[in-house]
């Protein structure tokens, strides 16, 4: 029989809480999010050129997406504080005006790193967003997701969304 599926962020009372992950084992947890975003020629140019005027846009997005990994806990209430080993931010070019990110995380430890990959995606995506705008005002943020985890209890799960597995 299928245990049912809870809420693990709200107590018997409905109230918001932390999970207690004092108990849980730790083992290697990783990470990788997705996402995507779309962009006129202009834009793709310059940041394939390192043309654009605020400098170079990738580089910048990697770092800005590699610090809000490290910060997820400050920027989502429940979150547990965790000790990243690891942290990529890596671009590639779905076509020449949309622009793919990758984020992978890692880390030991009691809980895993899912919130900590999609935040860097998220931020590395606005980041580009936020150094292209005056270009760009109509670029399009896309398929946020999990791709792939590994460890814990819930072992390991890999996206069958077939617009992001790449």
């Amino acid at each position: 029989m299928k245990e049912s599926l809870q809420f693990t962020h709200i107590n018997d009372q409905g109230k918001a809480r932390m999970v207690d992950v004092s108990k849980k084992e730790e083992t290697e947890r990783t990470a990788v999010a997705y996402g995507e975003i779309h962009m006129n020629k202009e834009v793709a140019t310059g940041i394939k050129n390192q043309t654009l005027k605020k400098g170079e846009v990738l580089q910048v997005a990697r770092i800005a997406g590699i610090m809000a990994a490290k910060k997820t806990f400050e920027l989502i209430p429940l979150c547990h504080v965790l000790a990243l080993t690891k942290c990529e931010v890596d671009f590639s070019w779905k076509t020449n005006q949309i622009l793919s990110v990758h984020c992978l995380t890692k880390t030991v430890g009691p809980t895993g790193v899912e919130m900590e990959a999609l935040t860097g995606v998220n931020i590395a995506l606005l980041t580009i967003y936020d150094m292209c705008k005056a270009m760009d005002r109509e670029m399009n943020i896309m398929n946020v997701c999990l791709v792939e985890k590994s460890g814990g209890k819930s072992g390991h799960f890999i996206s069958t969304n077939t617009e992001v597995v790449e």
